[in-house]
Formats: C-alpha cells, sequence, structure tokens
C-alpha cells in the first residue's frame, strides 16, 4: 500500500479507473476545484473521456497504461469496482490509491460482502454460498426458498441474478448462470429500500449524506427521493451507524455507498455496497453544498472532510435508453424542453453514444423546498417523459 501525502493540492492531477458517468461526474467535480484529471479507460468516445485532457485508451490491466497513469496522477480512484484485481493491487505499490484494492476486492464478490457485514455485526439476508451443484442441492434445504440466486462477482443493475422457488429452479438457474460461485439469498418481506453514502479519510474521519429512499424498477434504480419524510429518522440512524461499521471493517478510504432493506418489521439488513459514488446519490449535486463527488475527491487528496448539508429536498430519475424510442422503435430524442419548463428542474445527460433499453443515459434531478413538492414536480416530468409515475 502506498502511502499518500498529508495533502494534495490542486494543480495536481488525479487518476480515474473507468470513464463511465461516475468519471464524468467526478472529473466535473475535481476540475471546478483545480485539479487535472487523467482517465484510464479503453473506450475513446466514454462519458468521462470527453472532458479530461488526458485519457489513457486501454484495458485497464495494460502494464503500459497503468504506468503512464502511475506517473502522471498523484493519487488514483475508480468509477466503478470491477476493475481487475491484479490492476489495482498494482497500483495501490505504486501510487496513492483510494480505496485500497483489499476494499474493492471484498465488494467485488458477494461472498466477501456477507462475511464482512457478519463479521462487523451487520444483518444481512440469511444466505448461502454456492460452488457447485451439490453446494446447490444442499442450499435448496436450508429454508432459503423462495429466494434470489447471485453471481458472487460481476453482477449489477438487476444482472446475473434468478429468483428461485424451488430445488428444480434452483439447480437450473445455477447452470444457467454458468455454474460459477454463487449467493443463495432468502426472499424477504420488504417495506422499503435505502441507501447511505459516507465518505471516510485515510485519518478515520468520516462524515455522510442524509440517507435516501430508493425505487427499483427491473433490477435497476428508478427514483430515489431525499430530505425531510423520505427516510424514518431512526432507520436512517441505524442505517448510518452500520455503514459506518462496514467502512471500518474494511480501513476504508474514499466514498462508500450500503445499500440497506427495511423489513415489513421495520428491522434492517445490509444488502450490497459499491466502493465509489452511487446512483443514487446523485441527486447531492444540485441538493447539498457537498456533492458525493466533491467528497470523493476530498478524500483522494486529503483536504478536510466538510459535512455536508442538503439544502434542497430531492427527487431523482433514471433516464434509461427505452426514453429515446417511441412504441414502434423509431428514435427520437426526448422533449427536455418540456421537463425544463418544469420547476426546479437539473438535467444530467452523460453523453453516451447509442441508446439502448437499460442503458443508464442521464439523471433528472428536482429540488424543491419540500419533498412534496419535489416529488410532485417529478410525477409531471414522468408524464412529459411518458414514464410510469411512482
Amino acid at each position: 500500500m502506498h502511502d499518500a501525502p498529508a495533502y494534495i493540492a490542486p494543480g495536481a492531477t488525479l487518476g480515474v479507473l473507468g470513464g463511465g458517468q461516475l468519471g464524468r461526474m467526478f472529473a466535473q467535480a475535481a476540475q471546478a476545484a483545480g485539479y487535472g484529471v487523467a482517465v484510464l479507460e479503453p473506450d475513446a468516445h466514454a462519458p468521462a473521456a470527453q472532458l479530461v485532457p488526458l485519457q489513457v485508451c486501454a484495458p485497464y490491466d495494460d502494464t503500459d497504461a497503468l504506468h503512464r497513469i502511475a506517473r502522471v496522477a498523484a493519487a488514483v480512484t475508480i468509477e466503478f469496482e470491477n476493475v481487475p484485481a491484479a490492476a489495482l493491487a498494482w497500483l495501490d505499490d505504486h501510487v496513492p490509491l483510494a480505496p485500497h484494492a483489499a476494499a474493492v476486492a471484498v465488494c467485488q464478490d458477494r461472498a466477501e460482502e456477507k462475511a464482512l457485514f457478519t463479521r462487523v455485526g451487520v444483518p444481512c439476508a440469511p444466505h448461502a454460498v454456492i460452488d457447485d451443484a451439490a453446494g446447490a442441492a444442499a442450499a435448496a434445504h436450508a429454508a432459503l426458498l423462495p429466494g434470489i440466486l447471485k453471481t458472487a462477482r460481476l453482477g449489477y443493475d438487476g444482472r446475473g441474478q434468478i429468483t428461485v422457488r424451488t430445488a428444480q429452479e434452483l439447480s437450473a438457474a445455477f447452470a444457467e448462470l454458468g455454474g460459477v460461485r454463487c449467493v443463495l439469498e432468502r426472499r424477504l418481506e420488504l417495506r422499503d429500500e435505502v441507501s447511505v453514502v459516507i465518505a471516510r479519510g485515510r485519518d478515520g474521519a468520516q462524515v455522510a449524506l442524509p440517507a435516501q429512499r430508493n425505487i427499483h424498477r427491473g433490477g435497476i434504480l428508478f427514483a430515489s427521493f431525499a430530505g425531510d419524510g423520505a427516510v424514518d429518522a431512526d432507520v436512517g440512524a441505524r442505517a448510518l451507524a452500520a455503514a459506518r461499521e462496514i467502512a471500518a471493517g474494511l480501513d476504508y478510504v474514499g466514498v462508500l455507498c450500503v445499500e440497506f432493506f427495511v423489513l415489513a418489521d421495520g428491522s434492517l439488513v445490509a444488502n450490497e455496497m459499491a466502493p465509489r459514488p452511487h446512483n443514487s446519490a446523485h441527486h447531492t449535486i444540485d441538493s447539498c453544498d457537498v456533492s458525493q463527488f466533491d467528497l470523493q475527491w476530498r478524500t483522494l487528496v486529503g483536504a478536510p472532510l466538510a459535512v455536508p448539508r442538503q439544502h434542497s429536498a430531492a427527487v431523482m430519475l433514471n433516464l434509461l435508453g427505452e426514453l429515446w424510442f417511441d412504441a414502434d422503435g423509431t428514435q427520437r430524442e426526448p422533449d427536455w424542453a418540456a421537463v425544463l419548463a418544469l420547476p426546479g428542474a437539473h438535467l444530467h445527460l452523460y453523453g453516451k453514444r447509442g441508446a439502448r433499453a437499460g442503458r443508464k443515459m442521464g439523471h433528472l434531478t428536482f429540488t424543491a423546498a419540500t419533498l412534496h413538492e419535489a416529488g410532485d414536480h417529478a410525477r409531471r416530468a414522468c408524464a412529459r417523459l411518458g414514464l410510469e409515475a411512482f
């Protein structure tokens, strides 16, 4: 692990592995504070690559590319967790990296995640790790059905998971997922889904953003709500306390999101975590005086972690590729003018080439004095975009 300077001043270049929308928003925040940004990303047209003066266009595990990033960047972060472990380990030895490779490795594997939750005393769903067909057969008799079978690695936005109700369905699903290591989780009766984003510095100092309530559709985040009344105060406090335990258990440095299920009886279980800024907290760009991306560059350079203040209630809507198509499949641009005519509308498009179903093309945040008002404007936007309202 490479030791970082106590503070890296503006004017330095910061590296980021990954050029998607999270890298783009990190670059915007870091550049606003006076930092240069270099991106390692194999896609020359990726969202972040459009905004930075230096893109190393190569695979994430390309040796020459890693050497180049290590030479130009005073510190390096990531915008998604599925960077090859060997690449992160090499960077961790040669340049200040946040989060550290060992922490990201836990976040890359659902089985390791569950083990961490258990170790630090944070409840999670009853589950079993399945390594082979015999393990699948044994799990079927462990009171975990009906359940959700998830690949241990490389799953996100509903990918790599199948709902199973019987032992036969479990066996078939395990085969369908390629016989790779999986986690079977018992399906729980949910009342709500919430997430907490915290930032932790190298000195162990932590700050948190307000908890948000989330709605998913088809395994992909549809909307997030933040502000008074979005999340029960007791639930938010318990989620924050659990997230702090998880971050401490990882000796984490950087921005970390932990997603939780609120069960029908009000109890809380950890679902999963992301070692980076999170879709559910994109609203902080417009609703808070310090966004999750500001916290990301601050933790990376060792700047003070000011406690964020949410000055506006917010509702955020994900904008997926379906919006760019009529019912008959004809492609067209959504009516942004109609949306931007609504009070408190903040449109963020990511510059992605080629809309397709399920692809995150941007997000739309509505800010207002109250959550009720922000929600009203967001529902009107849904009507104008042809989205099913919440």
